[in-house]
């Protein structure tokens, strides 16, 4: 596995970002980037598991390893959901179990610098390589836009 760095800075305050980057609608939003359909089922609390999936069931089985509010976010990837049932020994055989993926906030001249460091398998490198870049751009629409409505078939959400 390789470590890999991704960065924004975004037009405002890290609560604002923490909240766009882990509020139940805004998640997705941003996320649609990997797969539309994209959430997560979590309490975000540290030591909690978290199912990461698609709009298909499909996804990720990991762990909240940190949370500072505001501050740091630390996923420890440890299987894979396939048709829906938890497989752990599949991230083994593709190589990425016990990967970690942290996010960072930073405050930067009144603005937040969001670091994402993730450790990418080499299968998978080329697709985070071209993602990221495009789910950061959707988060920082998020973070930044005017207004933004969210509708997720139960709720409807404003932010700004």
């Amino acid at each position: 596995m390789e470590r890999h760095q991704f960065k924004i800075t975004l037009d405002a305050p890290r609560e604002r970002v923490w909240e766009i980057l882990w509020g139940d609608v805004t998640y997705s939003e941003w996320t649609s980037a990997f797969a539309e359909g994209s959430r997560a089922e979590t309490d975000w609390k540290k030591g909690s598991k978290v199912l990461f999936l698609d709009g298909k069931g499909q996804g990720m089985v990991s762990k909240v390893a940190d949370n500072i509010p505001n501050e740091f976010m630390s996923f420890l990837h440890l299987g894979e959901i396939i048709d829906g049932k938890e497989d752990m020994n599949a991230a083994k055989e593709k190589g990425w179990a016990g990967a970690t993926e942290n996010y960072t906030l930073k405050n930067v001249n009144g603005k937040t610098e969001l670091t994402v460091d993730m450790d990418v398998a080499e299968t998978y490198k080329d697709y985070f390589l071209e993602t990221w870049p495009k789910a950061l751009q959707k988060l920082k629409e998020l973070v930044e836009g005017s207004e933004f409505v969210a509708e997720d078939g139960k709720s409807k959400e404003t932010y700004r």
